[in-house]
């Protein structure tokens, strides 16, 4: 790949990969479906809270990396979404099952790749997982996974993949963060002057029935 991925990419991409294995015909995605499969709380780690700006700009980028299309024209009322990493990286179903696991719910272990990707494809066993994992690590010229050391307290390794950047045991890649939305911000300080003044108004009136 010729440049890095962004967190939110990352999600947006495997969002899309796997809403066109596991429902096919649902695939491609609308913007709002899109939106709702970034945001859906199972099967994602960490859950986020994205908004439309926050998918189209991911959106955007990843058409740049020419790693997702936008369908439009006749017989299309809303414009679609799909992703376009299979074909760019000549992914077969089981590197994109195992990519797209990584990059919904980050660094996990050949045992919880092989439970998770059971929707999308169907491993015959561990080892196989396993096999398919170290043909992405000797990817040349450019590796897709890598297998992080063993972290104290833990009985296995985990993998993780490279869309990112290198990943290190120390600093793993901050999670997806929606945009920061000023007015949303604005509208929560508001809200809680809002409550500072009616609680003065009630204390004003506890103190004046005092004197009544």
């Amino acid at each position: 790949m010729d440049s890095l991925l962004d967190a939110v990419e990352v999600r947006v991409l495997g969002a899309m990969i796997e809403k066109e294995i596991a429902t096919p015909e649902y695939s491609p995605l609308t913007l709002n479906a899109l939106v709702n499969a970034c945001n859906q709380k199972s099967n994602r780690d960490p859950v986020v809270e994205f908004d439309e700006e926050d998918v189209e700009q991911a959106l955007d980028g990843l058409r740049k990396k020419k790693l997702a299309a936008t369908l439009t024209g006749a017989g299309i009322r809303v414009p679609k979404h799909r992703q376009l990493i299979s074909e760019c990286l000549n992914l077969g179903r089981r590197e994109l099952a195992l990519m797209c696991e990584l990059m919904v719910r980050g660094p996990q272990t050949v045992g919880e790749l092989h439970s998770r990707t059971e929707r999308l494809h169907r491993f015959d066993g561990l080892e196989e997982v396993e096999s398919c994992l170290q043909h992405m690590i000797e990817r040349q010229p450019d590796p897709l996974v890598v297998k992080l050391p063993r972290q104290p307290g833990t009985k296995e390794s985990r993998y993780a993949h490279l869309l990112s950047g290198e990943v290190s045991v120390e600093a793993q890649p901050e999670p997806p963060r929606p945009r920061q939305d000023r007015f949303a911000a604005m509208e929560a300080e508001i809200s809680l002057l809002r409550r500072d003044v009616e609680d003065l108004k009630r204390q004003w009136a506890e103190f004046r029935k005092q004197f009544e």
